[in-house]
This record gives structure tokens, C-alpha cells and sequence, in this order.
């Protein structure tokens, strides 16, 4: 019965390096690959999605901080409107009844 090959795990770190050399460009991929024992496919890959990325290391830590705010600012205002209109709701139904309308 053939030995099946078990999956690496590589971490972050070591992901990071490869498609740092990778994204050099001083090397062929085959190469980077072949001393790795990877797949290149997998070193495209991993150079692609540094790529793509990358610029996220260099966005402003309190950004996601503020979109957070802005979208529970708007969240706040949503649930004040939508109770204000329950509310009127409410009184619109209690006059119909007092004036024999159907609400």
C-alpha cells in the first residue's frame, strides 16, 4: 500500500519569506521552490497574495477602528428612526380605535 504524503503546515512567517524572495525577483521561482521542496504553483501563489496584500500592513491601525464608529453612528441613528415611528405607530392605532376606525 503506497505511503501517503501528509500535508505541510507552513507558518506565516515562513510563508512571508518565500514570497518576499519570490517577489525579488533575484531568483527564478523554480529555484526558490526546488530549495524550499514546494510546489512553484504554491510560490506563485504566495508571491500573488503578497501582491495583492501587502498594502494592508501599511493602512492606519485606527482605521478599521473608525469605520467600526461610523457604522454604529449609523446603526444608532436607524434604531432612534425606527423607534420613532413604532412609537407614532402606536398612537396612529390607539386614535383609530378611539374614533371607531379601522387601523
Amino acid at each position: 500500500m503506497p505511503k501517503r504524503n501528509k500535508r505541510r503546515i507552513h507558518s506565516a512567517r515562513f510563508k512571508f519569506r518565500v514570497a518576499l524572495e519570490a517577489a525579488k525577483g533575484f531568483r527564478s521561482i523554480n529555484e526558490i521552490a526546488a530549495e524550499h521542496k514546494l510546489a512553484p504553483s504554491q510560490v506563485t501563489a504566495w508571491k500573488k497574495e503578497l501582491l495583492s496584500e501587502g498594502s494592508a500592513l501599511f493602512e492606519r491601525k485606527n482605521a478599521k477602528n473608525h469605520e467600526i464608529d461610523e457604522e454604529k453612528e449609523r446603526t444608532d441613528a436607524l434604531e432612534r428612526t425606527l423607534g420613532r415611528v413604532v412609537v407614532e405607530k402606536e398612537f396612529l392605532v390607539k386614535k383609530c380605535k378611539e374614533l371607531g376606525i379601522e387601523p
